[in-house]
């Protein structure tokens, strides 16, 4: 009997937890496209809005960059075209059409974003493999290029959308 008893006890206790398994994978599964887009926002809208009032942090790692690559000369148009196109990024991943174009401009503006590491080390690094604060910032893009497939894979190809209508 006693064995009985315990048996029914864990076979509750694991139909619990199997419920709450799936209550949680379905809810982590609805929330991830909402919560994704609005991170996205609030990232690049938000870093792009304090360069554009000359608030941003990254300004001294852009003049180093800028210096190195195309000159001086250009870095006032080319940090505001960095931060309107940081604001639109932000803007468009709350567009789900606009997945496929926010995707694309993403992976460029990361190309430029993360150059340092290799065009400007001695801004980012403290010594091989050890990065300063500003190349922390940098590294951690590589979450954010995770996460913006992530959203990239739930987006319906183009031939399903045709055959939809």
């Amino acid at each position: 009997m006693d064995s009985y008893v315990n048996y029914a006890i864990i076979e509750t206790v694991h139909k619990r937890i199997t419920q709450l398994d799936h209550l949680i994978i379905s809810t982590s599964q609805r929330l991830y496209l909402p919560i994704a887009r609005f991170a996205f926002f609030v990232i690049f809208f938000y870093f792009g809005f304090l360069k554009i009032v000359g608030l941003s942090p990254a300004s001294p790692l852009a003049e180093a960059l800028t210096t190195k690559t195309i000159g001086m000369e250009f870095f006032d148009i080319l940090f505001f075209v960095l931060a309107i196109v940081e604001c639109l990024i932000g803007i468009l991943f709350l567009i789900p059409k606009a997945t496929r174009i926010v995707i694309f401009l993403l992976f460029v503006h990361m190309t430029v974003v993360c150059s340092p590491l290799v065009l400007a080390p001695e801004h980012v690094w403290t010594s091989f493999l050890v990065p300063n604060l500003e190349g922390q910032y940098i590294i951690k893009n590589i979450a954010l290029v995770a996460i913006a497939i992530g959203i990239a894979a739930h987006v319906t190809p183009l031939e399903k959308r045709r055959a939809k209508k």
